[in-house]
């Protein structure tokens, strides 16, 4: 019985000792808590005021504690609080001639007001003035970083810097545009020099991950044995002529980000199995290795090749091909879309007389004629050289004209000067031709309904019918 109550008694000591050193341990943090701070009771009697309040009110904390705080604090209301139970936050209260932003808390115990504690966040209002200004300060230099990175890393390009009117391609963008607000995998289709990493950076920018920089990489520019390293980075040591500290790869960049795997149909199978694993899991892991890396990257991918058919051809994995076609994009090629051209050219030459320090007002109409007529194989890049080229060969002339275009592009003017060259009766034909066959194919042959579509007998159509040669 005496062992059991000495177990006891000791057990009872342990514990008293253990909430005494509790009760100097937040003690000590109250005391010494950087910002001012009071606790009272519910008769609004102060409990505790530490150091950083004593000293800015120039008191003794031994004098205070006891008292009420409307004889120690000017313009308290650390007793209403108390009362009331409302709490008090972001409150001004001016003390000893200084407007301080002071929170008031009540304190509650079993569901019943027990006091309330008060802290003064700032001193005064130009102190938090102080703060706001290095707050906006902060945000105003981060802004300037993000918009360097971005420069650098030419991620600046936008919706609005993909140039055309046609339906096409307005039709591409509102897609694009859909797609941009969600988190899955875009495969951009398209001939080489369409501008799919114009609409890579787009997408990106209109995103929610526009705050961290696009990361890009070409699957095609890269020699195979260099691309894992590229692509999921490596560590110290990982091979001959790895850098000291290791690198990162594109995915750890990429990391709550957008990565833009251009020309990947360029990828070698082996490398294509690992970008599958990356994707699937959701986490990379560097040569040389023992962990992996949680990720979080959405991937727009492009390619000029046809991926259904080296699917077919066992040239590119199939899993990957579903993976990566989430939502493809097709790109029409500048042929399909020719009544961009003097848009876009317009928008070149604006471009190239700033760069180029070559002020070029426009096109002749004989030069852009030639340029709707060919038929652009290298698309919106070939265009921007041949604009290009012509800025090199001018010499003071502020419009660009026949001459200054190569001779596979003017070549084809021939069937432009057979048109300038016809009479204006043969004009006139011309055009009655053409409507007349468009109407019979509007109805598809039936020429009692084309004659009065067109508002002639039927003999007259069959007359101009032979007259110029039409097939029915």
């Amino acid at each position: 019985m005496v062992n059991e109550n000495k177990e006891i008694y000791n057990s009872t000591l342990e514990s008293l000792k253990k909430q005494n050193e509790d009760l100097e341990l937040y003690k000590n943090i109250v005391s010494n808590f950087y910002y001012s701070m009071v606790v009272v009771d519910k008769e609004g009697r102060i409990i505790i005021l530490n150091k950083a309040y004593c000293n800015f009110l120039g008191v003794n904390e031994d004098e205070v504690i006891g008292k009420h705080c409307t004889e120690v604090i000017e313009n308290t209301r650390m007793h209403i609080v108390a009362k009331t139970g409302k709490q008090e936050i972001g409150d001004v209260q001016h003390i000893k001639g200084n407007y301080m932003i002071a929170d008031r808390i009540p304190i509650y115990k079993d569901g019943e007001i027990i006091g309330a504690v008060g802290t003064v966040i700032f001193k005064d209002v130009l102190d938090l003035n102080t703060y706001v200004s290095r707050i906006s300060r902060m945000e105003k230099e981060f802004d300037l970083f993000k918009k360097e990175l971005k420069k650098a890393l030419g991620s600046d390009y936008t919706f609005q810097s993909i140039v055309g009117e046609s339906e096409s391609i307005r039709k591409v963008k509102d897609l694009s545009r859909k797609v941009a607000a969600s988190k899955s995998n875009v495969l951009l289709l398209g001939e080489s020099g369409t501008g799919k990493e114009l609409f890579a950076h787009a997408i990106h920018n209109a995103s929610s991950r526009v705050d961290y920089p696009l990361i890009k990489i070409n699957c095609a520019a890269i020699p195979p044995d260099l691309l894992e390293s590229e692509l999921f980075g490596y560590e110290p040591g990982a091979f001959t002529g790895a850098k000291k500290g290791g690198k990162p790869g594109k995915f750890e960049l990429a990391d709550k980000s957008t990565i833009f795997l251009d020309e990947i149909g360029e990828m070698p199978l082996n490398m294509q199995a690992k970008l599958l694993r990356v994707i699937q899991e959701k986490e990379v892991e560097r040569i040389g290795g023992i962990t992996s890396k949680k990720i979080d990257v959405r991937i727009v991918a492009a390619t000029n090749q046809n991926l259904e058919e080296m699917v077919k051809n066992k040239k590119f994995r199939e899993d990957l091909y579903y993976r990566l076609n989430v939502i493809s994009i097709k790109i029409p090629p500048l042929r399909e879309r020719k009544e961009d051209i003097p848009v876009i050219s317009r928008q070149l030459i604006k471009k190239l007389s700033k760069e180029m320090d070559h002020y070029v007002s426009a096109i002749s109409t004989e030069a852009m004629n030639c340029l709707k007529l060919y038929s652009w194989p290298g698309n919106v890049r070939e265009l921007q050289n041949v604009i290009e080229r012509a800025f090199n060969i001018m010499d003071k002339e502020a419009m660009i004209m026949l001459e200054h275009l190569p001779y596979y592009i003017t070549k084809n003017n021939k069937a432009d000067t057979h048109v300038k060259e016809m009479s204006l009766k043969e004009i006139l034909d011309n055009v009655e031709k053409e409507e007349i066959k468009k109407c019979l194919k509007r109805t598809k042959g039936n020429k009692m309904k084309t004659a009065k579509i067109l508002g002639i007998s039927r003999t007259s159509l069959y007359e101009k019918i032979e007259k110029y040669d039409i097939e029915v």
